[in-house]
């Protein structure tokens, strides 16, 4: 009878103890459900968080401060020219802002776009910028102080060179990224460098546009040097451009002037010496000089510009920073300089986080875009090298120049989006 007790009662402790067994077993898998879960909730946090979106401010600011700088700058500029031509002190800048604030519309918008939509229209791209260049030679052609590079559309303005530019972008963005390694053939490298060529020639030829033609054709020199290792081929071709240039400028300075001298060459004569043609291709750069020299350290304040009277032609369009030279002087200059350089730097920095291969070109492209166009231009104002038409992006007048230069900057905006924070 004991025994039998003793037995049942183990049995009862036996199943009690493995009742507790169980019990804890499965509060011990309902913590490490919570906590799975909880795991799970936390990957799930992680994951909206790596997905917040990136938000270069100091490149906003940058941007607006130029736009808001150069509407102040071409006000300045040109308010006696424009009282003089159209009785409107504020005939340019009026001009200027619709542009610009539809250019910053157009900025944000296309910052919201995804930019891989543009590798599937970059053929598109490419043949439209074709036809607006071939357009300038239609009756929708429109000349503006002896230059036929513009097109009117539904009574406005646009100059095709400026479309090329951003076509020519997203064209070798898509074709280099989609080549990968194979760009490293040199088969490839000499398709990709020959891609601008036609487009380079037709805005050369059809708008006599040379200096937007080197422009686009440097922007497929720098996207492609960045993206093709090795640095032989582009020592070579630019010691050969080099080469080239020198031959020509040896060649017309041996030459001499003459009437008949096509007006580049004369350029050139007057770039070596402008003093020698004060009365003809020399006068703009000349005067260019006498307004950055007598800005001095500090500059004769905004608006007291005496160059700007009518002795600097067109003075609000390539020479707009001489008139900044002389208003806010060699200080208000190096600011200038520095918000490039900033705005340069921060894009180099977005190119080298971008996701993929496209975006970083994309990005690339527009910096090579801005960072040729203001060195050329503070180049020409300071005779460096010889007088061209190159605007200073987002301070020269220009609608189209300031609305595909915002564009352009959209989609630098978007590609940071895409940065994973």
């Amino acid at each position: 009878m004991a025994t039998a007790r003793m037995a049942r009662t183990a049995g009862r402790s036996g199943t009690r103890r493995q009742g507790s067994v169980a019990t804890a077993a499965r509060g011990r898998n309902e913590m490490a459900g919570a906590y799975n879960l909880r795991s799970t909730d936390n990957r799930k946090i992680n994951r909206k968080v790596k997905k917040e979106v990136y938000v270069d401010y100091s490149m906003i600011f940058v941007v607006l401060f130029l736009l808001v700088f150069g509407l102040v700058m071409l006000y300045s500029t040109s308010s006696y020219d424009g009282r003089l031509k159209y009785e409107d002190s504020a005939y340019y800048l009026k001009h200027q802002l619709m542009p610009t604030c539809l250019g910053v519309g157009v900025m944000m918008l296309v910052s919201r776009i995804p930019y891989h939509l543009y590798s599937k229209l970059s053929s598109l791209a490419y043949v439209m910028a074709i036809t607006l260049i071939l357009l300038v030679k239609t009756p929708l052609g429109m000349e503006i102080n002896k230059a036929r590079r513009w097109i009117k559309i539904f009574g406005v303005s646009v100059q095709p060179a400026e479309a090329a530019k951003l076509a020519m972008i997203i064209v070798l963005a898509t074709f280099i990224s989609k080549l990968g390694k194979g760009i490293t053939q040199p088969k490839a490298f000499w398709v990709v460098l020959g891609v601008p060529v036609p487009v380079s020639l037709l805005v050369w030829k059809v708008t006599s546009n040379l200096s937007s033609a080197i422009i686009i054709f440097g922007i497929a020199f720098l996207m492609l040097f960045v993206s093709t290792p090795g640095y032989r081929k582009f020592i070579a071709i630019t010691a050969a451009g080099v080469a080239a240039a020198a031959g020509v400028v040896a060649l017309v300075v041996r030459a001499g002037y003459h009437s008949e001298m096509n007006y580049r060459f004369g350029r050139i004569l007057a770039w070596l010496d402008p003093e020698a043609y004060v009365n003809d291709k020399g006068y703009q750069t000349l005067q260019s000089l006498y307004a950055i020299g007598s800005g001095g350290i500090f500059g004769k304040g905004l608006g007291e510009s005496m160059q700007k009277l009518g002795f600097i032609p067109e003075a609000q369009n390539d020479m707009i920073f001489s008139i900044i030279c002389e208003e806010l002087g060699i200080v208000g200059a190096i600011a200038v300089m520095i918000m490039f350089v900033i705005l340069i730097y921060r894009m180099m920095i977005i190119a080298q986080n971008a996701p993929d291969m496209y975006g970083a070109l994309l990005v690339i492209g527009v910096m090579a875009h801005i960072s040729i166009q203001v060195i050329l231009n503070i180049a020409v104002v300071t005779n460096t090298i010889p007088n061209t038409g190159i605007t200073l992006p987002f301070i020269s007048y220009g609608g189209t120049a300031v609305l595909f230069l915002l564009t352009e900057m959209g989609i630098v905006f978007n590609v940071a989006r895409h940065i994973e924070v």
